[in-house]
């Protein structure tokens, strides 16, 4: 089951959901046995999806694209979804962890540097006593070869995890996701990005009220300027004029099916 309705920003449909509704939706998803992959998207997943359309027709074939950054909250109540509210990545991970302790949902961890997903199952199994954690896999930084690729088949079909985490950066960790939804026996997949390193201490999370402004790209980039400079300074600006150029009617962008 996909989350039909959308919020159109410049061709990418974000689901209109707050943290609450995507909890449901998720544990909804699950007793039902839907199989499926979660995008979180921001501006930039946004201009990504701009220049490459096959990353556009994963994030609208997810089945919740959620709200990571806050433009994505204000042109959504543009639009008229007045309930829609950031679901931010490495919340909703907590949030879901926090549910499945509950539920008795199991999770497998893809991604990261080296050790970083093993530290977090540990940090993941302090913070939240009785969750399953049943594996992790680091992968290398390139594409699986085939011994890689059937080690991991392997392993998660023997653990059947009921949720995912790809811990990669967009869209290597969504086009992960589209591709091995069919062979890999986990039932949701949710790319979370920075979440690994943030959960394990290797990137500060940034303050509530940071957050809520939308200066978090900020806060991002004083940590990391080397790798993040292009991604602010040059997309941001640019996707202001293209969403201003979307809302004034003047230049149209279709959701793609």
């Amino acid at each position: 089951m996909m989350m039909n309705q959308r919020i159109n920003v410049l061709g990418v449909g974000i689901s209109p959901i707050h943290m609450n509704s995507a909890l449901e939706f998720l544990d909804s998803s699950l007793q039902k046995k839907d199989k499926g992959y979660v995008c979180v998207t921001g501006v930039h997943g946004i201009m990504e999806a701009q220049k490459d359309p096959e990353f556009k027709k994963i994030l609208n074939r997810s089945l919740l694209n959620t709200p990571d950054g806050m433009p994505t909250v204000w042109v959504g109540k543009l639009q008229g979804f007045s309930k829609v509210n950031r679901v931010y990545g490495p919340d909703l991970m907590l949030k879901v962890c926090e549910m499945s302790v509950l539920k008795n949902y199991t999770h497998f961890l893809y991604g990261g540097n080296p050790g970083v997903a093993e530290k977090l199952k540990t940090s993941l199994e302090s913070r939240y006593p009785g969750i399953r954690v049943l594996g992790t896999f680091t992968p290398p930084f390139r594409n699986l070869n085939e011994t890689e690729e059937s080690q991991l088949t392997a392993q998660v079909a023997q653990l059947k995890p009921d949720f995912f985490w790809v811990g990669l950066s967009t869209p290597k960790q969504e086009k992960f996701s589209a591709r091995y939804l069919p062979q890999l026996e986990a039932k949701i997949f949710i790319s979370v990005g920075a979440a690994f390193d943030i959960h394990t201490g290797r990137i500060l999370d940034s303050p509530t009220w940071v957050k809520k402004t939308g200066l978090q790209w900020f806060h991002r980039l004083i940590q990391e300027p080397g790798r993040l400079w292009k991604r602010y300074l040059i997309n941001n600006p640019k996707f202001l004029y293209m969403m201003g150029m979307q809302l004034l009617g003047i230049k149209r962008y279709e959701i793609p099916k």
